[in-house]
């Protein structure tokens, strides 16, 4: 039974180390609905680490039984196996730990120095920034237009005076309320994964397509969040404007790293989907997506203990 999962969930973290990720990447609907293809993408890196490190360990444990779970409790009981050890069994137990120890570590390791960049950045940052006029945001002394957050326990939105001096009031609600949706929705965790997966396989085009779909999405979605906070008989071209007023900022050095900035990523296709919006994902597309992401995480799953009923 365990050579067929093996084979099975090979299979599957193969379509979803090039072929899935490349689909959804170049879907269009995503940005029809931001917050479901970022749980979508959430599932793709989450199905694709556990089918790959499932398909190692399945094989190299098959000797010492018929399912996982059981092969586990032989080994931890001390058993010898049922059937003959070859090299390859040795072989792919060893890639199966590597692999986790690798991904893990590296997601660990990403985010400790992510939250130490941070927190760095920080504690310059509240060295010089002053009350800003918008509740809970600083100001800071820069020419260009340039607004971001940092976010952590102890979470900063700054605002420049070139912003804050080039914006009127509703572009600058437009460029708060845009940071603030980051802070409120921690998108800096749902990027996370994604900055760990580029890191630990970067010969792996899907990691880097994965990274610049999730941080677009990131941005689409702290979009979408602040234009219910806005009033105005245009908030649409008010958020579209502050954008492309803070674009012209962002290659002046002065957003620091590890922060998420309005003006962040997917600055064309943002502008263009807030001038010319798109129809809302259809109710059903909606859940189909959905169910699609909560299938994806449970096939994994399934194939490595259903066999041990």
């Amino acid at each position: 039974m365990l050579p067929t999962t093996a084979a099975a969930l090979g299979i599957l973290a193969a379509l979803l180390a090039w072929p899935v990720p490349a689909l959804l990447a170049r879907s269009r609907w995503p940005g029809r609905d931001p917050l479901v293809a970022l749980l979508c993408w959430q599932a793709v890196g989450l199905a694709g680490g556990l089918s790959i490190i499932g398909a190692l360990l399945v094989h190299g444990l098959a000797p010492w039984g018929h399912s996982l779970p059981e092969a586990v409790w032989s080994v931890l009981a001390g058993r010898s196996a049922g059937d003959p050890v070859r090299g390859d069994h040795w072989v792919t137990l060893t890639l199966a730990a590597v692999l986790a120890s690798e991904l893990v570590g590296v997601l660990l390791l990403s985010w400790v120095r992510i939250t130490r960049t941070r927190r760095r950045h920080r504690a310059l940052l509240e060295l010089v920034v002053q009350p800003a006029p918008q509740p809970d945001a600083r100001l800071l002394e820069h020419p260009a237009p340039v607004a971001f957050c940092i976010p952590g326990a102890r979470p900063l939105l700054v605002l420049s005076s070139g912003m804050v001096a080039e914006l009127d009031e509703a572009q600058l609600a437009a460029v708060v309320a845009h940071e603030r949706a980051h802070l409120g929705e921690h998108h800096h965790l749902l990027l996370l994964p994604f900055v760990a997966w580029k890191t630990a396989l970067p010969v792996l085009p899907a990691a880097e397509r994965a990274y610049g779909s999730v941080r677009e999405l990131v941005e689409m979605r702290a979009d979408d969040v602040a234009l219910t906070s806005l009033e105005g008989p245009t908030p649409r071209r008010t958020l579209a404007e502050a954008i492309v007023a803070a674009a012209g900022g962002a290659g002046s050095g002065g957003v620091p790293t590890g922060a998420l900035a309005v003006a962040g990523a997917g600055v064309r296709a943002r502008v263009v989907r807030l001038l010319e919006p798109a129809d809302p994902l259809p109710p059903a597309a909606r859940w189909s997506a959905l169910g699609a992401a909560v299938l994806l995480l449970l096939l994994p799953t399934a194939l490595l203990l259903l066999p041990a009923l």
